[in-house]
Formats: C-alpha cells, structure tokens, sequence
C-alpha cells in the first residue's frame, strides 16, 4: 500500500512537470516574433549613441520590422539628402561613420568652433499582441543651431508578416474615431499655443497602441511652437475598441 501511494505521488509528480513544461513552451511560442535590445555606438567617439529594438523569430516578418526600424534610424541621423549622396546609405552602421566623419571634417575646418554635434536614438516596443507590434523611436540629434530636433516616430506592424501598418487602416472608420479623439485632443491642448484653430482638428501622423489605450502624438512644430514641446493625449480602448482593426 505504501509502495503504491509512493508511486502514485511520483507518477503525479511527472506529470506537474510535464504540464508544466507544456504550458512555458505555449506561453514561449505565443508570438511569432520577439525582441532583444541592440547597442551601436562608435568606439571613440560617443556623439552618438543607439539602442534599439531588433527582431528575432519568424524569419520573413522579423526580416521587414529591422528593416523599417533601420531606415528610421538612418534617416534620423543622416546628413544632407539622398540627393546629395553618391549612394543611399544602406546600414545604421554606415550612417554613423557618415556622422562621426562629418563632424570630424567640421571640426577640422573650423577648430575654433565649439559647436558640438550628438545624435541619441532610443527604440520601445510599446504593445505586443498576436495580431499588431506598436514600436515608438525616439531620436534628438543637433549638428548645431538654437536646439537640438527632438522627434518621436510610431511604426505599427502586423504581427504576423511584419508589414507596416498604414494608420487609415488601424481602423474600420477613421471618421468615427476622429469624433472620439477630439475632446481628448481639446482638454490637452487648453493650456497651449497652438497654431491651428481652437475649433480644427486633425488627426496626427503618430498613433500607436499601448497596454492602456490608442496614444496620439504631435511633434515639435506639427501643430504648436517648439516652446509647447511634443503633445501627446491618450484614449481608453473601452471607448474606441469596436472600431480598432488589430
């Protein structure tokens, strides 16, 4: 009887196990796509400095997120236009020799100048689900000039093929939501100089999903002086969920 009950144990045991092993491998597979924070910043030089999201997991959609998040990257730290350029600059590691040597030939030019150049870029995966990937890139670069250019750009992906999700179609009707967002939108900006009309809206280019609500975002000089800074309001899901598409 002993020897019995002692088996039983043993034989439950296991199968705590096995069930537990069952259940962290579902939760580890639960999205297709995960992310590990990546570190770039020249060796000796430290005007500028990158941390990122990178992608990893299913191949395909973690290939085309890095790329979006590259070229946001690039573009945020590149001087001068494609125009300009022999080649458009197809790494972030390239683009941060560009920089750096920029600087350097500006500094060789004028020696005297104390104009000092400095790029920062930081990535955020703001919301994850199996069906969108909200990831916010914060970037303030200054080559010189009254201040420096402080932006933050949202990219909203489809979770499963890493495409980058247009905002128009974030929703089943962006008009409705417009209607929703307004009064959030007025309560933010009652204390601000904008340079719109009190009684215009417009809906802005950043809008990304996070654990609490849709966020909306306006940079620097989209709608107010670099004064008012970056304007940003929130909108609970429970008053905007039946019209989210994700």
């Amino acid at each position: 009887m002993k020897k019995s009950l002692t088996q039983t144990i043993s034989n439950f045991k296991h199968l705590f196990i096995y069930l537990a092993i069952l259940l962290y491998l579902s939760c580890d597979k639960e999205f297709n796509i995960s992310f590990s924070e990546v570190h770039i910043s020249p060796k000796n030089n430290s005007i500028v400095e990158i941390n990122i999201p990178r992608a990893s997991g299913k191949a395909s959609a973690a290939y085309l997120i890095n790329q979006s998040i590259q070229q946001n990257v690039i573009s945020s730290i590149q001087i001068g236009t494609i125009d300009n350029q022999n080649t458009q600059t197809k790494s972030i590691n390239e683009s941060v020799t560009n920089f750096v040597n920029e600087y350097e030939a500006l500094k060789r030019d004028f020696p005297e100048s104390p104009q000092i150049w400095e790029a920062q870029i930081d990535g955020e995966v703001l919301y994850q689900s199996k069906t969108i990937i909200s990831i916010a890139i914060t970037s303030y670069t200054n080559t010189g000039g009254a201040h420096g250019n402080l932006k933050i750009t949202f990219l909203n992906f489809n979770a499963e093929n890493g495409q980058l999700i247009a905002n128009k179609t974030l929703f089943s009707d962006i008009d409705a939501v417009k209607k929703i967002a307004e009064p959030y939108y007025k309560k933010t900006i009652e204390d601000k100089s904008i340079l719109l009309n009190q009684d215009q809206f417009i809906l802005p280019s950043n809008m990304a999903y996070t654990e609490d609500g849709l966020v909306f975002l306006y940079n620097t000089f989209e709608i107010a002086a670099y004064s008012e800074g970056i304007i940003e309001f929130k909108v609970p899901y429970n008053e905007i969920e039946s019209y989210l598409l994700f």
